[in-house]
């Protein structure tokens, strides 16, 4: 019987990536695999057939000499296929244990945090105590589930493997032990303290180190601070989702922070030289032109938020807005009145002049 294209086995192109070789494999076996198709020959040859085309396309050196020589290049190579279904579980074991679970302990449940810090904090970082309720391991029985001064006992249904072996025809199966559950042990005098589990919760305090640059949406994430996990496991993570409050004068864009800097009429016109706030609470003084107008701006380089790498920071900008004066003394009148006339556009005559330009 002539053997078909690995390829077309598995519907992929003959240049597909390993991820797609595997995500292609895992769906057929999903779909011929025996457990779900019970005495059915045909889906035993389909499971077997994309069995073995994975077996090659996944590994490069096979694929190479199936890509040049086809199957008699393989023979070449002493690949004779696969002799059982063992060797198909036994191959793949990565792949099934997503599928139907496995023997390993699972680890602790992750848990989230939302923290909310204030702008110069998320721009120079810094370090915060919080509470948050978890299980932690079990100090009486130090994570063990057993009462002190005893010991588990190995689990008689899969002999301390966790895992037990199922036999279904010309198939071969490994799943989690349902007396352990996995563990590999049984524990026949429990722990008081922790009823066996070799965990109880907890208000804990954990020490949460920001970094600078952080923005709002930014998460961190914090090792083995989640849930203890069950006997014989890794906790979980805790994961630190950031808030950040605005600030009343900068506003962020990526690194730069933006504020709006008011000037007087006069300022603006005249140039001058100012103080402005900086980010850090130190300030600077910059140099207004001559001759500014509202919307122009000024940059201060390196003023800006720090980069969350450590390499460098961004720019403060200065947005400038002409302020009108509102209400006027009578000296400043007389002042702008004889501003207006030497600019030849007296008050009284401006609006007269602009509408007879629009005159016929």
């Amino acid at each position: 019987m002539t053997k078909r294209d690995y390829y077309e086995i598995l519907n992929v192109s003959r240049d597909a990536s390993e991820t797609e070789i595997k995500k292609a494999y895992r769906q057929l076996a999903i779909k011929f695999h025996p457990d779900k198709n019970p005495d059915n020959k045909e889906a035993e040859d389909k499971f077997k057939e994309a069995s073995e085309a994975y077996e090659v396309l996944r590994d490069p050196e096979k694929r190479r000499v199936y890509d040049q020589f086809g199957h008699d290049g393989l023979k070449g190579q002493g690949f004779r296929g696969f002799q059982g279904f063992e060797d198909i579980f036994s191959s793949f074991g990565d792949i099934f244990s997503d599928f139907f679970g496995g023997g390993r302990p699972a680890t602790g449940a992750d848990l989230r945090l939302d923290l909310t810090i204030d702008f110069t904090e998320a721009a120079f970082g810094t370090h915060k105590e919080v509470e948050i309720n978890k299980h932690v391991e079990c100090k009486t029985c130090r994570g063990s589930g057993c009462k002190p001064g005893t010991s588990p006992r190995a689990c008689s249904t899969c002999r301390g493997t966790g895992q037990v072996i199922r036999t279904q025809g010309f198939f071969s199966m490994s799943s989690t032990c349902p007396q352990c559950r996995g563990a590999g042990q049984i524990i026949a005098d429990p722990c008081k303290s922790c009823r066996g589990e070799g965990r109880v919760p907890e208000r804990k305090k954990v020490s949460v180190s920001i970094p600078a640059g952080v923005d709002e949406g930014s998460r961190l994430r914090l090792r083995g601070e989640g849930e203890a996990g069950p006997i014989g496991a890794q906790p979980g993570d805790l994961y630190v989702f950031l808030h950040v409050e605005a600030h009343e004068f900068f506003h962020r864009d990526g690194y730069d922070i933006h504020a709006r800097m008011p000037i007087s009429f006069s300022q603006a016109a005249l140039g001058a030289e100012i103080e402005v706030p900086l980010l850090d609470g130190k300030s600077k003084t910059i140099s207004i032109p001559a001759g500014t107008q509202s919307g122009e701006n000024h940059r201060i380089p390196g003023a800006g938020i720090p980069h969350v790498r450590g390499h460098g920071r961004g720019d403060q900008i200065l947005h400038f807005i002409v302020e009108t004066p509102r209400k006027l003394t009578k000296r400043q009148k007389e002042l702008f009145q004889e501003l207006a006339e030497i600019d030849g556009k007296p008050i009284k005559e401006i609006l007269k002049g602009f509408f007879q330009k629009l005159a016929p």
